[in-house]
């Protein structure tokens, strides 16, 4: 056989035996323990709340948070980035500095508060959580909300302004002015990490949410028009414009109780994921400029949802037996319930159920 056919012959081969292998181990299918409470996580899928229309209240959450407290959730996590993420990545400004400037939220009035760095904020808030009483008086709330915003956890610090009685909420015990105004702003802001996820925390004697988010994957492109033009350009499909006209008709009706209702049944519904494969990771898959962008994008994606559901896996690990409730971007649904279907330990909620 002459050199080149002999290449094109193990060229072909190798594809073949790429794409025909399956692996003879799946974690899927060795669940356990035999003895004991397993983990129970639900992935509630959400809109970004600071995204929806200006007729969206926060009083039409209520029928959404009723279902999610009648379940009875024993930890919450969030799609919020850790402090100590947020400082390692502050550590790589070369790489993170546009990352730390959109998702990190700066800690320096806490720290002239506290007189706590994240690292010695993180130190200090796991040693009170350790040691804290059945029943806290309002200066230790007020205390552990603090070393929450020192340490780059501020849903957390929101849970503990939130379990605070109204006459409570004041500075002191670490909380001066400055901070007590950026509890009130958190309080007020349309976010699914407050209005839902602390706000449920509270209603249900949590001391903390979980910040599991990870935006490590990122990094700055080399050409970032080239880029945003080939992916916008493959986003440009009949799945996305089908999208849109639904979009519409949901977003017309976030103004009342039942209209945002259906808005997270659809959001969680198995078409809903399905179709944002189509719309958008799918179609950056096959993208076809010579930079591969779509393949860079998707790379991302994998690898922040990988993060990310290693993180939620981190929470129950620590607490075995746990019923865990996660608050994400809908778009990650899918992906999160695939990577933690893989887990001995883990059995997915179907939140379509709660959802009824």
């Amino acid at each position: 056989m002459r050199l080149g056919a002999l290449l094109i012959s193990m060229t072909v081969c190798g594809s073949a035996a790429a794409q025909d292998y399956q692996p003879a181990f799946d974690p899927s299918r060795l669940k356990g323990p035999t003895t004991g409470p397993v983990n129970q996580i639900m992935v509630l899928g959400s809109p970004h709340l600071a995204h929806l229309p200006k007729t969206f209240q926060a009083s039409s959450l209520a029928p959404l948070n009723e279902r999610l407290a009648a379940w009875k959730p024993q930890a919450i996590a969030v799609e919020d980035r850790s402090g100590p993420q947020c400082d390692f990545m502050r550590h790589h400004p070369a790489r993170y500095a546009e990352t730390v400037k959109t998702y990190c939220r700066d800690t320096a009035a806490a720290k002239a508060a506290t007189g706590l760095d994240v690292p010695q904020a993180t130190a200090e808030l796991e040693k009170l959580l350790g040691e804290w009483p059945a029943a806290p008086s309002p200066a230790q709330r007020r205390r552990l909300a603090a070393v929450f915003l020192a340490g780059g956890e501020p849903a957390s610090a929101v849970v503990q302004w939130f379990r605070l009685p109204a006459g409570e909420r004041r500075a002191g015990d670490g909380l001066d002015a400055a901070l007590v105004a950026q509890l009130q702003e958190l309080e007020a802001s349309p976010n699914e990490s407050v209005m839902i996820a602390a706000r449920l925390a509270a209603r249900l004697g949590h001391e903390r949410v979980y910040a599991m988010d990870d935006q490590t994957a990122s990094r700055p492109y080399a050409d970032r028009k080239a880029a945003g033009e080939a992916i916008m350009k493959a986003w440009d499909n009949p799945a996305n414009a089908k999208r849109k006209k639904d979009d519409e008709i949901l977003d017309a009706g976030v103004g009342s109780a039942e209209g945002l209702l259906a808005m997270y049944r659809a959001y969680n519904s198995p078409a809903h994921v399905a179709a944002t494969f189509e719309i958008d990771f799918g179609a950056a898959l096959n993208e076809p400029s010579p930079q591969r962008f779509g393949r860079g994008y998707v790379g991302y994606w994998e690898t922040r949802n990988l993060r990310m559901a290693a993180n939620i896996r981190d929470v129950v690990g620590v607490m075995p037996g746990t019923r865990l409730l996660v608050i994400v971007g809908a778009s990650h649904k899918g992906y999160l319930e695939a990577y933690l279907h893989q887990m001995h330990d883990v059995r997915l909620v179907d939140t379509a159920a709660v959802l009824r």
